[in-house]
């Protein structure tokens, strides 16, 4: 969901210019009038999309697509969140919405896709084809997490269980070979591949909604209360290394998940970065990586958006020096954005002053981008946002954006659609290798790619 373990966002591909664009759309509700909603994509090196894909469905799946076509060849049922049964007997939707488990995966140096599945267990599968031209998902490994996690979880038979259930939120790869998780509830943990020893730590009273970070230095996972880089002692157990409280306001903001950070760790040579929850405006806050003495780890903290009308719930875009946000205050369903409504806006850069000691704002943009993770491509300089303008006749238009990463201005709009079938509905965009970006949304996949790329075609509206 986040281009890299590092959680930068950005790909190494160009993604579309606007030059003749055209857009696919194509449906993938898994089951008549089900959201179709599909959080993660990614590419195995033969060029397929791997999707993971869900929402409000009771069948959550993985789904190997055609990417030209955007037809399935392979699809893999997944446990259903618990969350859904609570949400199908309490017809309060609001519980599934909360809930980022299933959510996040991860393909690993031999094109397996990695999840941390629903059901508490972290999955490892392969992709085939077999001597007819078929293709299938193979569970290569399974990890069960239950004996580590408090797992009285709500099913189709029993949708209120009286015990704690703890949802596993993601799962990532270290730099020396260990599965790292973390849960619902505040727990972080190890599965070694190679023998299936888990080890785990607690830490009470904390949430952790969003998926995390790993960098050669360790992993860095962000808590409704503290971010923590972390390293495995010689049997796995996490340990501590440092962590760091931030201000985390007074209040559950609209357009966040809980009281706390709503950005993954994102990460830079020297830095990492998350967001607070302060009223009343939220900050960037930039630390320093690796040893410092305490105390003088913090970078800088730098204001972002308008008083009472900042939140994000979605990872910062790292690159360079540069830290960029997205203002998702104010929605918190399709409602948000209908009738021409759309939610305040804002992206902005901050920068790392060039001594190190502190930030800047670079640049702010107006676009509107409501609930999107964004991403750079670092072969063009475009930051890719999913736009939806406020608009006083009510039309309810969407637009895939591409913003100057050094100047935050906006290079072009491409139309994609209106009305929800076409709202993200916080699904990413991910770039793909011939240089389409894809968003998932609640019509099914939108696929926007040039119909011409001639080197030196001036972008609309701007320079080659």
């Amino acid at each position: 969901m986040h281009g890299d373990s590092q959680a930068t966002n950005t790909q190494p591909q160009s993604g579309p210019l606007g030059r003749h664009p055209q857009v696919t759309d194509v449906g993938k509700a898994t089951s008549p009038g089900d959201p179709p909603q599909c959080a993660t994509a990614t590419f195995l090196r033969n060029g397929l999309m791997v999707l993971n894909c869900g929402g409000a469905s009771h069948h959550p799946t993985l789904r190997l697509e055609d990417p030209t076509t955007l037809k399935d060849l392979a699809v893999y049922p997944l446990p259903v969140r618990p969350s859904t049964y609570q949400a199908a007997a309490t017809g309060d939707p609001a519980v599934m919405f909360s809930d980022t488990s299933g959510s996040y995966y991860y393909l690993d140096n031999h094109d397996r896709i990695v999840i941390a599945s629903a059901d508490q267990h972290v999955q490892r599968l392969a992709v085939r084809r077999d001597a007819r031209g078929r293709w299938s998902f193979h569970r290569t490994d399974d990890w069960d997490l239950r004996p580590h996690l408090p797992h009285d979880c709500a099913t189709a038979a029993d949708p209120d269980p009286a015990g704690e259930c703890d949802p596993v939120t993601a799962v990532q790869a270290d730099y020396q070979g260990l599965l790292w998780w973390v849960s619902d509830h505040g727990r972080i943990g190890t599965v070694n591949p190679a023998t299936g020893t888990v080890r785990s730590i607690h830490r009470p009273g904390e949430q952790i909604e969003n998926s995390f970070s790993t960098g050669p230095d360790g992993a860095y996972v962000a808590t409704d209360h503290a971010l923590y880089e972390l390293h495995a002692a010689p049997d796995g157990t996490p340990r501590i290394a440092w962590q760091e409280s931030y201000d985390r306001g007074t209040r559950h903001k609209p357009g966040q998940i809980n009281q706390g950070t709503g950005a993954t760790p994102a990460l830079t040579d020297r830095y990492v970065a998350i967001t607070d929850n302060a009223d009343p405006r939220m900050h960037v806050n930039v630390y320093r990586r690796g040893d410092h003495p305490t105390g003088d780890r913090l970078v800088c903290s730098v204001p972002v958006f308008a008083p009472g009308a900042g939140a994000t719930e979605n990872s910062l875009t790292s690159w360079g020096n540069g830290f960029s946000v997205e203002n998702d205050y104010g929605y918190t369903s399709l409602k948000d954005t209908q009738q021409g409504r759309s939610t305040p806006g804002g992206i902005t850069k901050v920068e790392v002053d060039p001594d190190g000691r502190g930030c800047h704002v670079a640049w702010t943009s107006p676009e509107q981008s409501p609930t999107v993770v964004t991403k750079l491509s670092r072969a063009n300089g475009i930051l890719y946002a999913y736009t939806k303008p406020s608009n006083a006749q009510g039309i309810d238009a969407w637009y895939l954006t591409g913003i100057d990463w050094r100047t935050g201005r906006t290079r072009f709009r491409i139309p994609t659609g209106t009305g929800d079938a076409v709202n993200n509905n916080w699904s990413p965009i991910t770039l793909g290798p011939d240089g389409s970006a894809y968003v998932s949304t609640y019509g099914g996949i939108v696929r926007v790619h040039d119909t011409i790329d001639r080197p030196g075609t001036p972008l609309p509206g701007g320079t080659p």
